[in-house]
């Protein structure tokens, strides 16, 4: 592989969306891996934009094909990536993006150990709620449930490389942009990306 995979992951309400969409507007070498998800669209989500919006049927027979790379179900919806897609795209030379929850980022790990990882936090629990509340979008159950695994999908954390505190946005996009210079200047990556600047290191 010769391409950078980066896995983005947060709890919900922490502006993992946001900030990945900020990134990607200044970063064009990246591109962003659209997931499956049996999730309805919300307004303004168009499929194959923001997913590739299938039914549960649909979903478990690509499942069962060996299509996804990972998969996880997350607050009553399945979600994935796909195999292909990804491994062709790291293939080409092209770094790509993965915006998933924690169960799938493990996942991806166990095949890609190299992949860079970047976890989004809030700035306090109580930050959390107020946003997930502020949407206007889910209900007093739906916003329950999201709470009540946003502690455990916290606690995740110390499983990635990078963490993001995200009070600003201005201030965490670009750490965001920091992180992701850093993981393409580390040895592996550069020499990847600029193969003829270590020819040195085939030579007598």
């Amino acid at each position: 592989m010769s391409g950078v995979l980066f896995i983005v992951s947060a709890p919900s309400g922490a502006g993992k969306t946001t900030l990945v969409r900020g990134l990607l507007e200044t970063d064009r070498e990246i591109r962003l891996s659209v997931s499956y998800t049996t999730r309805k669209p919300r307004a303004g989500e168009v499929n194959g934009v923001a997913y590739h919006f299938v039914d549960e049927e649909h979903f478990l027979a690509m499942r069962e094909h060996g299509d996804f790379l990972e998969w996880a179900q997350v607050h009553g919806n399945y979600y994935a990536t796909s195999a292909s897609w990804l491994r062709s795209e790291l293939a080409a030379g092209h770094d790509v993006l993965l915006e998933i929850d924690w169960q799938g980022a493990e996942q991806v790990r166990k095949k890609f150990p190299e992949a860079t990882g970047i976890f989004i936090l809030p700035p306090s629990f109580a930050e959390l709620e107020a946003r997930l509340r502020g949407r206007g979008t889910d209900s007093a159950e739906v916003i329950a449930r999201r709470l009540a695994a946003a502690r455990d999908e916290m606690r995740r954390v110390k499983d990635f490389d990078y963490v993001i505190i995200n009070k600003d946005l201005h201030i965490a996009l670009d750490d965001m942009r920091a992180a992701v210079r850093a993981a393409r200047l580390q040895l592996t990556a550069a020499r990847a990306r600029n193969p003829q600047a270590f020819d040195f290191l085939d030579k007598d």
